[in-house]
């Protein structure tokens, strides 16, 4: 009986060790009142070390795929301008494949200003796609769904 036990205890944390290694990119999403009808969006995505992030705007020689957002349509409010990124962008060259990139490592915070049309409590939600990569592989890109609050 105790070996069994052990071998389901050391089976599950090397299922979990090979899970955080294909994601190696976690998301929180939140929103903040700026003014009296105006909300950010914040979406801040964490990287595990030695993985990378690529930039919603790639140079034109690239190949990674930027990370993009799709809000859901909500007649409640307006999207004012584009997806920012704050972080410490990278510009990467690799020079097997003669390829540029634009990315970020350990940490970005992507942020959309959000204008209610009135007072009612509403939700964004959205998708946002992404491409993940470290020193020696790629992964496929992967999507995430969320929903925040504005009230």
């Amino acid at each position: 009986m105790k070996k069994s036990l052990l071998l389901f205890f050391l089976a599950g944390f090397g299922l979990m060790a090979c899970g955080q290694q294909n994601n190696p990119v976690s998301w929180s999403f939140t929103a903040k009142k700026t003014g009296d009808k105006t909300w950010e969006l914040q979406m801040k995505a964490t990287m595990l070390p030695k993985w990378h992030l690529y930039s919603q705007t790639q140079p034109e020689d690239a190949i990674a795929i930027p990370t993009s957002f799709v809000f859901s349509p909500n007649p409640l409010f307006t999207l004012e301008g584009k997806v920012k990124e704050t972080g410490k962008i990278e510009k990467y060259f690799d020079k097997t494949l003669g390829v540029s990139a634009n990315q970020y490592s350990n940490s970005v915070l992507f942020t959309q200003v959000v204008k209610l049309k009135g007072n009612a409590k509403t939700s964004i939600t959205g998708t946002v796609e992404y491409q993940t990569c470290d020193d020696e592989k790629c992964l496929p890109p992967k999507k995430v769904n969320f929903k925040v609050a504005l009230n």
